[in-house]
């Protein structure tokens, strides 16, 4: 079968697209910027690239369109599509009904650790000897890729980890997507408010969480952090399945800090004297949560909590968490993905328990649709209070200013709206530190391509 994928580049629409390919389709696709990563791996599976929406490419028709959901209409393709009325599907519909239909289904949702929750997961399940197939929101390194189609395990099951996105599907199809992923076990992490771009108050987004519960089966289970209200909320409007929480006294699963940083902490069910310790290179309380969702959900398919904890201790990361993409010379720079203030925070907060008094440089680029829109700029000030210094990058997407938010700061903080000025503010932070031996930590903080920065940092720095 011919699919043609519109939006190819998309981290979603392109796993999914390895997975169609290697499930046996013939398999092509467009988007308006074909480039690295997403492109590499889509011409290394032998899929062809189209740049462009050009309508020609749909002639002679293929046998279905996926449709991903940054399409819309006025788009050529789109526009071509439905003139001449060809089969098309949204990506979400299409993974459900024919990838996930028959799999034992993990979902991992929530507003922060989606990716991180998911890689640590599918690495857990790896380890043991489940063959799991997966579509990730990232490229963890563990795997190298952002998706497989995975095997069967020894149980004769076969067993599926999917980022659960509450995004909408389509502009056809405004559900969001994790409804259609036919879910066994679903993870909740946590839950706020953000995408101000199509959800209108916290209350619009737990209604879609509560269908995507409304449709788990009895026998499944929906895993959460017991002291998250937001969570609390949406299973107070009915739930049908085993509910499974952890992290507060008052739940099953509890772990222990055996390290203020997180790098290590113990994990135990209330059920056995028994304990077993994650000693790992993650950082940060969000990460022990996020570890602790993957462990509960392992737990529920039979996997030990020993082996769920040694498969942890040797897990590496997700590109683009608080990827280290440069040290030496008492530098380090990293690459994170933060998209939300609380992910600011926490990874800020993770990394000042990690490094102590070191100099924690954070450079951040407000990008998400959120944050472009400036419905958290006045929490934004306060979430950087574990840096020592903070650089705004005002780009040309942001239409409202910067320099409140830098005022709001406790740290200090500058706004700049030109990429070399930026880079040659931060060289010189870290040349002062470097002429008085302090080790400097710089978090570039963005869910974008922030302009190059990284590779012009890495650039001089080399």
């Amino acid at each position: 079968m011919h699919l043609h994928f519109l939006g190819i580049c998309g981290t979603f629409m392109g796993s999914l697209a390895q997975l169609a390919k290697s499930a046996g389709h013939q398999v092509s696709g467009c988007d308006a910027n074909v480039y690295p990563p997403m492109s590499t791996q889509l011409e290394l599976a032998g899929i062809e690239l189209i740049e462009g929406f050009d309508p020609a490419q749909l002639q002679p028709a293929p046998d279905l369109i996926i449709v991903g959901n940054a399409m819309s209409r006025g788009n050529p393709c789109v526009e071509y599509m439905l003139d001449q009325k060809l089969a098309y599907t949204s990506g979400p519909q299409w993974l459900g009904d024919n990838i996930l239909k028959n799999k034992y289904v993990i979902s991992v949702s929530g507003t922060h650790g989606k990716t991180s929750t998911s890689s640590m997961l599918a690495k857990i399940l790896d380890t043991v000897g489940y063959h799991p197939g997966y579509l990730i929101g990232g490229v963890p390194q563990d795997f190298g890729i952002s998706a497989r189609i995975g095997g069967t395990a020894a149980d004769g099951k076969k067993y599926f980890v999917i980022e659960a996105d509450e995004y909408d599907t389509a502009f056809f199809d405004k559900r969001s997507k994790f409804v259609h992923y036919h879910s066994d076990s679903l993870i909740i992490n946590n839950l706020e408010y953000d995408h101000a771009d199509i959800f209108d108050d916290l209350a619009s987004i737990q209604r879609q969480f509560h269908h995507c519960v409304r449709i788990l089966p009895s026998s499944g289970n929906v895993i959460f952090p017991a002291d998250e209200a937001a969570v609390l909320g949406v299973l107070e409007q009915g739930c049908w399945s085993q509910q499974k929480s952890f992290g507060a006294d008052n739940a099953p699963w509890q772990y222990k800090l055996l390290k203020e940083d997180g790098s290590q902490f113990a994990v135990l069910h209330t059920s056995s004297a028994e304990e077993y310790t994650v000693n790992w290179q993650q950082s940060g309380l969000h990460n022990v949560n996020n570890a602790m969702a993957a462990i509960v959900a392992a737990a529920e398919i039979g996997i030990s909590l020993k082996q769920a904890c040694d498969a942890l201790s040797a897990f590496v990361g997700i590109k683009r968490r608080m990827e280290s993409i440069y040290s030496a010379q008492n530098i380090t720079v990293y690459d994170d993905f933060a998209h939300h203030p609380t992910a600011i925070k926490t990874t800020l907060e993770g990394l000042r328990a990690k490094v102590g008094d070191a100099h924690i440089i954070a450079v951040i680029e407000p990008r998400s649709a959120t944050m472009k829109l400036g419905v958290h700029q006045q929490e934004l000030g306060a979430t950087v209070a574990d840096a020592d210094q903070v650089m705004w990058y005002q780009n040309t997407s942001i239409d409202w200013s910067l320099s409140s938010v830098a005022k709001d700061c406790f740290v200090p903080a500058t706004v700049s709206d030109d990429i070399d000025s930026l880079l040659n503010d931060v060289l010189q932070v870290i040349s002062v530190n470097q002429n008085v031996g302090k080790p400097t930590h710089i978090v570039i903080m963005s869910n974008g391509s922030f302009e190059g920065f990284h590779r012009l940092l890495i650039d001089q720095l080399e």
